[in-house]
């Protein structure tokens, strides 16, 4: 079975090309996967395509991988009570976690203690390793609206611990995100409320103004353990007023000129 057979090659130049970079969009990584089956047959094994909706295009965004900035607003590590000193340090969430705007994201399993992280997602269009600070911004495609879906339960007793926190972040449905808002539209983003309302009320009432590494800084720490590229978004940290919720909750999420995000939770 040929790579064009599972997914119109037109249709992936096309994916590419919307992020206004040469995007290397592989077999193994986007549509498709071969390897030998017994007897020597050929066995494809299918591999979700993630993207995200472009604002005012008709194209979409493919996603390559998920990071997030750990504790980037000095309200939100107090009521955590965490140390203000530390540096920027960042974890994972794999591309499939992504969940599409206006969604219904099943409670996960495993936890008591389901917390919403509203969030500025960085869409990037190229990269590298190393980016200067003073270069970062070259490399952004664009914005969007996210939550940073957590166990919260499960990441603090993995702090405790002194094990990765990826149990407690890294899950089904972790990372809802809005469409993406190119740069050409919405300019870079350095102040403006970023907002998340839960049934009406409101939980989370900041200002990207309040970010202790903007984005620039993000991208230049985040090259400097990895290499950054094409597709990848970068969730950049939430401000105070995190908190549980519970299946039939309604959160809706806003950031100044981007737009919303929605999502509902439903019992698994």
């Amino acid at each position: 079975m040929s790579l064009e057979s599972k997914w119109d090659r037109r249709e992936i130049l096309k994916a590419g090309a919307a992020l206004g970079a040469a995007v290397p969009l592989a077999m193994s990584s986007l549509a498709a996967e071969a390897a030998q089956g017994p007897g020597g047959a050929a066995l494809v094994l299918s591999v979700e395509i993630v993207s995200l909706p472009i604002v005012g295009s008709t194209q979409r965004f493919p996603v390559r991988r998920v990071y997030c900035v750990g504790r980037n607003y000095l309200e939100h590590i107090r009521e955590l009570n965490n140390d203000e000193r530390e540096p920027p340090f960042f974890f994972a969430k794999h591309r499939d976690m992504v969940v599409q705007n206006g969604s219904n994201v099943s409670y996960p399993t495993l936890t008591k203690d389901y917390q919403h992280e509203i969030e500025l997602v960085v869409a990037m269009k190229s990269g590298g390793q190393n980016i200067p600070r003073e270069r970062a911004l070259e490399h952004v495609y664009g914005y969007g609206v996210g939550l940073d879906m957590t166990r919260r339960d499960l990441q603090t007793a993995s702090r405790q611990k002194e094990q990765p926190w990826e149990i407690g972040k890294s899950f089904e449905q972790s990372a809802p995100c809005s469409a993406i808002t190119p740069v050409e539209r919405s300019g870079h983003l350095t102040a403006g409320k970023i907002q998340l309302v839960v049934n009406g009320k409101m939980r989370q009432d900041g200002d990207l103004g309040q970010m202790i590494w903007d984005v620039p800084e993000i991208i230049m720490h985040l090259s400097k353990q990895v290499g950054l590229a094409a597709g990848d978004l970068i969730y950049t940290g939430t401000p105070a007023g995190v908190g549980a919720v519970v299946a039939g909750d309604k959160l809706v999420g806003n950031i100044a000129g981007l737009g919303e995000l929605s999502i509902g939770i439903v019992a698994a």
